[in-house]
């Protein structure tokens, strides 16, 4: 068996039991491909309903060594939930755990699979709406962040769920990208930013995915959502934690609880 689908078992069996990895369970990825690979190999292993994709940045130097400044992770749909009430959101208390506020793009058309390159037009077109929320990321190996993007690519781009907030009203002329956006643990604000400062902004994130997910082979499909992106940062939060993100005058909370293993 290859060290790629090793990795992708001891992450998805993980994931499973809900247990931690205090280590990396092979050989790091060193390339891109490696990294998606892993990915890939994980997410037929996993086989659940992808209701959405993150898309998260990839710094300096990085960015120009691997020829991308973002990458992209499933959100698996179990760990999709809606915002009123305010659900529990799981993260692996023997990992690595944090929350994002992020604008939630759903897609409204899907984009043709063998189209691999976007305008910011284009790539606007396909989405029907734009909502409010927190992407929960979270992974069993507590290293994932400091070992860089490769990593965060082989498991699921960290992620671990996703709140969803209200759709924004008339997002096309909203303003959003300008609108002060906040996020607060336990009621204490530690983040605090605009859209404008993302790269070429959420509409930028949905375009690179487009393009990534043509050229990976995999067909995106009407109603996923895509996770645009952290606007405060990554905030690293502990099971039993408060989380409540502002964007403007629209806010969105949720509660972290520590995962359990899958029934």
């Amino acid at each position: 068996m290859s060290d790629l689908n090793v990795i992708a078992e001891a992450f998805v069996a993980a994931r499973r039991d809900a247990r931690g990895l205090s280590e990396y369970p092979g050989a790091a990825p060193t390339t891109l491909a490696d990294a998606y690979a892993i990915q890939d190999r994980a997410l037929a292993l996993a086989g659940a309903d992808v209701a959405g994709w993150k898309v998260g940045r990839i710094n300096p130097p990085l960015d120009g060594q691997l020829g991308t400044n973002r990458l992209a992770g499933p959100i698996f749909a179990p760990f999709v939930r809606r915002h009123d009430p305010a659900p529990a959101m799981p993260i692996f208390g023997e990992g690595f755990g944090a929350a994002e506020a992020e604008f939630l793009l759903r897609i409204g058309t899907a984009p043709h699979p063998a189209k691999t390159s976007y305008t910011m037009d284009e790539a606007a077109e396909l989405i029907d709406a734009v909502h409010v929320g927190l992407e929960i990321a979270s992974s069993p190996f507590p290293g994932i962040n400091a070992l860089g993007p490769l990593v965060t690519i082989s498991d699921f781009g960290n992620n671990h769920g996703l709140v969803v907030g209200d759709a924004i009203p008339d997002w096309r002329q909203s303003g959003f990208l300008d609108w002060p956006v906040t996020l607060s643990i336990d009621g204490v604000e530690i983040g605090a930013a605009t859209a404008r400062t993302m790269l070429d902004g959420p509409v930028g994130a949905a375009r690179f995915l487009f393009e990534t997910m043509a050229a990976r082979g995999i067909a995106l499909r009407p109603g996923q959502w895509i996770s645009s992106g952290a606007v405060t940062g990554v905030h690293e939060v502990s099971p039993e934690a408060q989380v409540t993100a502002t964007f403007g005058t629209m806010r969105v909370s949720c509660t972290i609880e520590a995962a359990r293993p899958a029934a």
